[in-house]
């Protein structure tokens, strides 16, 4: 072979092997620091965890703000709406006032069953 291809072979090789362990590290690093950032913040973490826990019971599509304000201690108000809208929450009002809260991810689920409830009213 032509000496011209084999020290071109050579540096893409080289340049492949730099740019994998390059990105490896980087990777590493990466999940190390974010690692890091969930233990110096992980009561914010874990309370989004809890609130997205409560709002995922399979037979309840929504929680009152006053369970999940029992369930979750410790916060503000405010600071508790502010953790329920991080876990993804929507807050919605019922016709006496109450605030509740319910994931976003499951309103098709929350429209099904409310379509489901009004057709067994019918029957």
């Amino acid at each position: 072979m032509d000496p011209a291809l084999w020290s071109s072979l050579s540096a893409l090789l080289g340049a492949l092997v730099g740019g994998g362990i390059s990105w490896l590290l980087n990777r590493q690093q990466l999940a190390n620091q974010l690692r890091t950032l969930q233990e110096q913040h992980k009561v914010e973490f874990m309370a989004e965890t809890t609130a997205r826990h409560f709002l995922s019971h399979k037979s309840y599509t929504d929680r009152s703000f006053e369970t999940l304000r029992n369930h979750l201690g410790g916060f503000a108000d405010d600071e508790l709406r502010k953790i329920l809208v991080r876990a993804g929450a929507i807050r919605v009002y019922r016709e006496d006032g109450s605030e509740w809260w319910r994931l976003l991810s499951r309103m098709d689920e929350y429209i099904e069953r409310k379509q489901l409830d009004q057709i067994a009213r019918e029957i």
